[in-house]
């Protein structure tokens, strides 16, 4: 029998990643806002809603959250996941860090956490909320082979594919690589429809038109209709790619490489949040680009 599962964050990602887990089997639930849990135990019989940290201490805890201070904060303290695996006795838990952070404090919490016992893996995602709704999610994982092996088996109801990308920091860094892609590919396609739709061409022929040509891409597909619609209602927002994206320059400082197209789209995104669109959906910054 595989050991206990629980997952922490029932946001954007982490609820349809909950409703296909839990569909499989036993899941405990934790999240900020317990109405939220309380919902999804509501409608699926097999979840338990772990009002504390603590008490979703499991053999193996996925934390979907977006960044790693949020992931500190439900591990350490009195009711944090580390006094939960104590008073349980839980043997070498292994806490599998699901957002996109940075690979260096990402390596310090494992060096730290491994002095507990607690194996901490990187498995950031790809595939955005549509991905997760559809079982879909793309996950790189940094750890040992061991550990990526037993995660595939975890994720199989939500992650299409599941890559062990190397030791402890790959995933992190590869979904690094993700969100230059990301977010210069959506940079381009704000200012592609920006230029069609100033120039008279009809946005959905557009997105026909590009999405049947090499330009074609996930990101078109699953957002084409906020560029057609001009309505930027949030999955991953302006800010959260505003934080990848440092996280990406601090990365390519590390290893002493200047990414031209990086810095343009960082400052596109900057500048967006700075007018005050960091809540909207990272296609939103459309919106900037009309306004420069």
């Amino acid at each position: 029998m595989g050991r206990s599962i629980s997952l922490i964050g029932l946001g954007a990602m982490g609820l349809p990643m909950a409703r296909l887990l839990a569909a499989r089997g036993a899941l405990s639930v934790h999240n900020r806002s317990a109405a939220r849990a309380h919902a999804l135990a509501a409608e699926a019989p097999s979840v338990a809603v772990a009002e504390r940290p603590a008490d979703a201490a499991a053999g193996v805890v996925l934390t979907v959250l977006p960044d790693l201070p949020d992931v500190e904060a439900v591990v350490h303290g009195t009711e944090g996941l580390l006094a939960g695996w104590r008073a349980a006795s839980v043997d070498r838990p292994m806490l599998v860090v699901m957002g996109t952070v940075s690979p260096v404090a990402l390596r310090a919490l494992a060096q730290e956490l491994a002095e507990h016992g607690v194996e901490v893996v990187d498995a950031p995602m790809s595939g955005g909320v549509l991905g997760a709704a559809e079982g879909r999610l793309s996950v790189f994982v940094g750890g040992s082979a061991e550990a990526a092996a037993e995660l595939a088996a975890v994720l199989e109801p939500c992650a299409s594919r599941v890559t062990h990308m190397g030791p402890t920091g790959a995933g992190a860094t590869t979904k690094l690589c993700n969100q230059l892609v990301v977010a210069e590919t959506i940079a381009a396609l704000s200012e592609a429809f920006a230029l069609a739709r100033a120039s008279g061409i009809d946005p959905m022929a557009l997105a026909d038109a590009l999405g049947s040509g090499l330009a074609g891409s996930e990101a078109l597909r699953q957002k084409r209709q906020h560029w057609i619609a001009e309505e930027f209602a949030p999955g991953g927002t302006i800010d959260y790619q505003v934080k990848d994206l440092r996280y990406a320059q601090q990365a390519a400082d590390a290893a002493g490489l200047r990414l031209r197209a990086a810095q343009t789209a960082l400052a596109l995104f900057e500048d967006a949040s700075a007018s005050g669109d960091g809540g909207l959906d990272h296609t939103g910054v459309y919106r900037q680009v009309l306004r420069d």
